[in-house]
């Protein structure tokens, strides 16, 4: 089978190409020794012989040795040697892309470019002239749009025929003031039998980290040509003689294959108007300094309304909607408990129902074959109840994941992290901070490891520290069936401003945390932030769909492995006393799980959710323990022993919510505090497992706890003043002498500094 490698900049669409080429075939793993994403899948069709594995290679802007991704790219290339390489360039943005062309081409690898975005480029009026550009490169150049699947099996033909026959490298450099120290340096690497000998005699004139370290000893034919010259014509930098070479090649002969149609120009008159894309149209809304982030907020508030309002429309209006309550049929609440439900709860609705019914169907069959009573409950509340109590969310999960991958995929997330840039460098962070941040909302794990593209590593630690405060996938659950449980049982219409309200406060205590840090522990110079916007575009509903189908698999797989495992041990440790002398379920105070939690509720008094809850009010110490595993585990085990404690197999995420409030007598308070102590304090096993092999050594022991101490902190403002708002003048005072005593820290630190 043979190998295609697909290379280009960040945001030239090479990941919706591959998605287009792959479809189901993908599947996402790690590069040897390098936790990044390695991308792999086979392209199939009979238009060619034989099916083609597809390797997506980072998005990089060079070959230069400066990120793991380069590095990566960089290796795979030399050392696995391709059938051939497909570079993806950004055709709206010829020249910048242009420029790691000019380097793949000094490979001794066959190079096909794929012209991505050529429709929007047409909209735009120009286009560019693939056969010109094609007899300039001296490779084979394919006009397509990835989103639009336009050309991409005529990309793939030509690719093809391309890989049928070897190619020799060649440089864009020949013809620069250097060429002949490229020939002596490239016949000096032929010498010693190295592949890609022009590849690495550039880069070793580029006195490249890798080459200088593995070739030493051809440093002297480089000294020795520079010496030749008596006045200081390359001076020390020749990397920064070859790039300027590389652009002026680009702009002089590459740059005149665009061509504008001049058909519908408006007149001079109005040129700057005429000149602004729909992109920078709308970028001068949104981009705003003063709008952007409310903007910002108010589509968070729309997503969130869409997927957990139980008042859709705002019109709360009682028995005005009576006829789509259902009322006393099996579809009572589907759609409707007052107001319209929004798509997400009626989907959450649909499926706690259904599974409602699998779970009496199950019980019924089982009781009718007399079957013991222990093994009931163990498969009925232990298994399939804590189960389906995380299934019931995959519908929220996914329509969440949808929104926020729409925004990104739409460019808008580049866009946020831009306008939080300027608010993030007053805080000792840049802009590409947020990019990991952001990518905490679906997992901590990818969002940490993304942080390598972060070059200080004060700010990489502080980074990892806080993105387990964007509230993960796994932690929806939690926010969703506490809202819900409060919702019901304290007339609260509106749960989705309880977990739009928990999110932005991860993010407000992200924030200020990294203040904290940054102006104490983690005090640093904060790197510039360059960053492409790419144009507006309709997201692929095709990569959306793919990106679906990854969330509900892993979401799938970890509930019938980790989260089952728990669930089960949860039932047995809720049914056996510490003789192991089985536990009727009115006897579950007296179990191992309570034994174990009572031992530690006194620590979470000051929390709300800790000695002054009566009955069962250890089962929220154990739903803390449980979610260290996995934070899926904390509503599992709410199903789990809500259904023990109701005596009843048939409770619902938010039921097992309300019954939990009803034995033990936690305030609203207490739940919120309960919310924000799960979203803040240590996340899962895995999570912490990633923050390890990316923090530097004898860091994690901090980081825990420094999460152990923000989310007991939060959840102590929370619940004090929530229960008791004369408090609040007592945690102004504290919070300002915490800032007096920064600001006191950093005048010292300055003036130590100064001598």
């Amino acid at each position: 089978m043979k190998r295609f490698a697909l290379a280009g900049n960040p945001n030239s669409g090479k990941t919706t190409l591959f998605n287009c080429l792959t479809g189901s075939t993908a599947h996402v793993g790690n590069w040897p020794g390098v936790t990044v994403d390695k991308k792999e899948g086979v392209y199939k069709n009979k238009t060619i012989k034989e099916p083609i594995s597809i390797i997506d290679l980072p998005g990089i802007y060079s070959l230069s040795p400066y990120t793991p991704e380069e590095v990566i790219s960089r290796n795979f290339i030399l050392d696995e040697k391709p059938d051939a390489v497909i570079n993806i360039v950004d055709a709206t943005n010829l020249e910048r892309n242009l420029y790691l062309t000019t380097q793949l081409l000094e490979m001794d690898v066959p190079i096909v470019i794929a012209l991505n975005m050529s429709d929007a480029l047409r909209k735009s009026k120009k286009e560019i002239d693939a056969k010109a550009l094609s007899e300039t490169l001296g490779v084979p150049v394919v006009s397509i749009s990835a989103l639009r699947q336009e050309n991409i099996h005529e990309l793939m033909k030509v690719a093809y025929e391309a890989s049928l026959s070897s190619r020799k490298a060649t440089t864009v450099l020949k013809g620069s003031k250097i060429a002949h120290l490229i020939k002596d340096v490239e016949i000096a690497f032929k010498g010693i039998k190295i592949d890609n000998p022009l590849f690495h005699s550039i880069k070793l004139i580029e006195k490249d980290e890798i080459e200088v370290k593995n070739h030493p000893d051809l440093l002297g034919i480089i000294e020795e040509f520079k010496s030749t010259f008596k006045d200081d014509t390359f001076g020390d930098d020749l990397e920064a003689v070859v790039a300027d070479e590389r652009y002026k090649y680009i702009s002089k002969n590459c740059s005149k294959t665009l061509k504008v149609n001049q058909t519908g120009v408006k007149p001079e008159k109005n040129k700057d108007k005429s000149n602004l894309s729909l992109s920078d149209k709308i970028d001068r809304i949104l981009t705003n300094k003063w709008a952007g982030i409310p903007i910002f907020i108010a589509i968070l508030a729309i997503v969130f309304h869409l997927v957990f309002s139980e008042d859709f429309l705002f019109l709360n209006a009682g028995h005005v909607f009576d006829a789509v309550t259902f009322e006393g049929t099996p579809y009572e609440g589907l759609f409707a408990n007052g107001g319209i439900s929004s798509p997400g709860v009626i989907l959450f609705n649909f499926f706690d129902m259904s599974f409602g019914y699998i779970t009496d169907a199950i019980r019924l069959g089982l009781e009718s074959i007399n079957t013991q009573a222990w093994a009931v409950g163990l498969i009925c509340d232990g298994i399939i109840s804590g189960l389906f109590a995380v299934l019931g969310f995959l519908p929220q999960i996914l329509l969440l994941f949808l929104a926020f991958s729409i925004l990104e995929d739409s460019g808008y997330m580049a866009r946020v992290a831009f306008i939080l840039d300027r608010i993030f460098r007053k805080f000792g962070l840049s802009g590409r901070s947020f990019m990991p941040m952001i990518m905490g909302f679906g997992c901590s794990i990818p969002a940490m490891i993304n942080t390598r593209t972060l070059a200080d590593e004060k700010e990489r630690t502080a980074t990892i520290r806080v993105i387990p405060f964007f509230s993960c996938g796994a932690k929806l659950p939690i926010l969703t069936a506490i809202a819900g449980g409060i919702a019901i049982k304290f007339g609260f219409a509106y749960p989705d401003v309880i977990t739009l309200s928990m999110y932005l406060l991860g993010m407000a205590t992200a924030i200020v945390a990294v203040i904290i840090m940054r102006n104490t522990t983690m005090r640093g110079k904060v790197a510039p932030f360059i960053m492409e916007l790419p144009a507006y575009h309709v997201p692929q509903f095709k990569g959306l769909m793919i990106h679906l189908w990854d969330k509900t698999k892993h979401f799938v797989k970890k509930a019938f492995t980790i989260i089952l495992v728990s669930n089960i041990l949860v039932w047995v440790l809720s049914h056996f006393a510490f003789n192991w002398q089985y536990l009727e379920d009115s006897q579950v105070g007296d179990s191992i799980l309570a034994g174990i939690s009572k031992l530690f509720q006194p620590i979470f008094t000051p929390l709300g959710f800790g000695s002054q809850l009566s009955g069962a009010g250890w089962v929220f110490v154990a739903a803390v323990v449980a979610g260290l595993i996995a934070k899926e585990n904390v509503v599992s085990l709410f199903a789990v022993l809500a259904a023990v404690i109701a005596g009843s197999g048939e409770v619902g995420e938010a039921e097992s919510v309300v019954v939990l409030i009803q034995s033990t007598g936690i305030t609203a308070q207490g739940l919120i505090a309960f919310i924000a102590f799960n979203m803040l304090t240590i996340p899962c096993f895995a999570a912490v497992a990633t923050a390890k092999a990316e923090l530097p050594k004898g860091k994690l022991k901090w980081t825990l706890l420094f999460w152990i101490v923000t989310s007991f902190a939060v959840s102590i403002m929370i619940y004090v003043i929530g229960t008791w708002l004369w408090t609040i003048p007592i945690f102004v005072v504290v919070i300002a002498a915490i800032i007096v005593g920064i600001y006191l820290f950093r005048k010292k630190v300055d003036r130590q500094g100064a001598i």
